[in-house]
This record gives C-alpha cells, sequence and structure tokens, in this order.
C-alpha cells in the first residue's frame, strides 16, 4: 500500500482536545521506559519533537527529574494544551513547551543530550527535516530515540487497527488514526531514510503497530 500524507499539524481545537483526552498511557509509557533505560547517565539537556499535548514529557520528567526538557510543536493549540498540563503537574522548571517548526528551530547547535520524538514523523510531508534535525542539535555521544506508527499492509488493516485499539474514542480521533496509519512509513522506508542521513540507528518493531528508531550519535 503506498503512503497516503495526512495534514502536518493538528490545529482544530476541537480535534486537539480529542487527541489529548484519549489514552496513549500504554505506548507513551513504553516509550518513556525505553529512554529512561538508554538516555546517557549524566544527561541533562532533552528535546522532544512534536511533543503534542505533552504527556510523554510529563512522564519522563516525573521519572528522570534531573533533565531539562524542551518540548516542541508547530500547532499553537498543541502547545496551549501542552502548557496547561505541564503547570497542572508543577513540572514548569522541567520543561519548556515551545510552539515552532522543523527544520529551522531557533535551539543551540550541538546542544542536547538526547533527541526524542514519538508519533511524529508519518505528519511530515519529508521525513528528511526530522533527522536532519535531530542530527544538527544532538550533542556527540547523544542519544536519538524516535517512536512511530507503521504502515500496515492495506486500508482494510488499519481500519481493523482502529477498531481494535480505539473503539471507544470519539470520531473524529478515530478518523485521525486511520489518516495517521495509511501516512505512516514502513521499516524499510525509515532505514532508507536513515542511509540518506547517515544515522546509524536501529530500527526494531514495537508492539503491533509502531516501530523504534533508536541509538547513540558518534
Amino acid at each position: 500500500m503506498q503512503r497516503i500524507p495526512e495534514p502536518e499539524l493538528m490545529t482544530d481545537d476541537v480535534q486537539c482536545h480529542a487527541y489529548a483526552s484519549a489514552d496513549f498511557g500504554v505506548s507513551n509509557q513504553a516509550f518513556v521506559d525505553i529512554v529512561r533505560e538508554r538516555i546517557p547517565a549524566d544527561a541533562t539537556e532533552v528535546l522532544d519533537l512534536g511533543c503534542g499535548p505533552g504527556d510523554v514529557m510529563i512522564r519522563l520528567a516525573r521519572a528522570c527529574p534531573s533533565l531539562k526538557i524542551t518540548a516542541v510543536d508547530g500547532s499553537p493549540a498543541m502547545i496551549e494544551l501542552a502548557q496547561q498540563a505541564i503547570a497542572e503537574c508543577g513540572l514548569s522548571m522541567s520543561i519548556s513547551a515551545l510552539q515552532g517548526y522543523v527544520p529551522g528551530l531557533p535551539l543551540p547547535v550541538g546542544h542536547f543530550d538526547a533527541v526524542l520524538s514519538k508519533d511524529f514523523l508519518h505528519h511530515l510531508p519529508d521525513p528528511m527535516v526530522l533527522w536532519h534535525e535531530a542530527r544538527r542539535l544532538i550533542k556527540p555521544g547523544g542519544f536519538i530515540c524516535v517512536m512511530d506508527l507503521r504502515r500496515p499492509d492495506s486500508p482494510e488493516a488499519a481500519q481493523e487497527i482502529v477498531q481494535t485499539v480505539a473503539a471507544n474514542e470519539a470520531e473524529v480521533l478515530k478518523t485521525d488514526f486511520y489518516n495517521s496509519l495509511l501516512a505512516a512509513f514502513t521499516p524499510e522506508e525509515i532505514r532508507e531514510q536513515l542511509k540518506a542521513a547517515a544515522l546509524n540507528l536501529d530500527v526494531t518493531m514495537s508492539g503491533d503497530r509502531h516501530m523504534m528508531i533508536k541509538g547513540y550519535i558518534p
């Protein structure tokens, strides 16, 4: 099945609130657990690209209080939700949520000990901007960890995943989830992207619908 791109940003308030209210706890926690296991022991500065409503970074900040996290999303509506959630959790000293776009974020080159991203790659018309931005902003020896959906073999398979995973969610969320599955990449496509970006990262399966792309930068 060919990839069918979807809109890069969630900007509609109803859409953003549906996403923020959905239960992604299992996959979000799985991502955080892997980051905790693999992030350099002396890491302090972490960048999250495509942070959405902030749940992943809130979980990470609670698990690793010494980290200073910069969380970025292109959607003003998503950043507003993230900032609200961070403030409500009392984590404003640990997490800074910024509205911005890749590539070309106004952040210091080679500054971050880890660059993370969950469920953002499939939103990008050109996935290479994520890999180039990660390489630009990470320190030598830093850790990159990206978790994203993998594209099913057919629209029917995508619809089956939606019904299995999100049957009780709002219709707008189910539609977004279906479109995201069709917009996702395959492991082979990811490996070609990494080769083009000169990034030696591992690509492994994670559960029934995700891929994990991770590794260290020399």
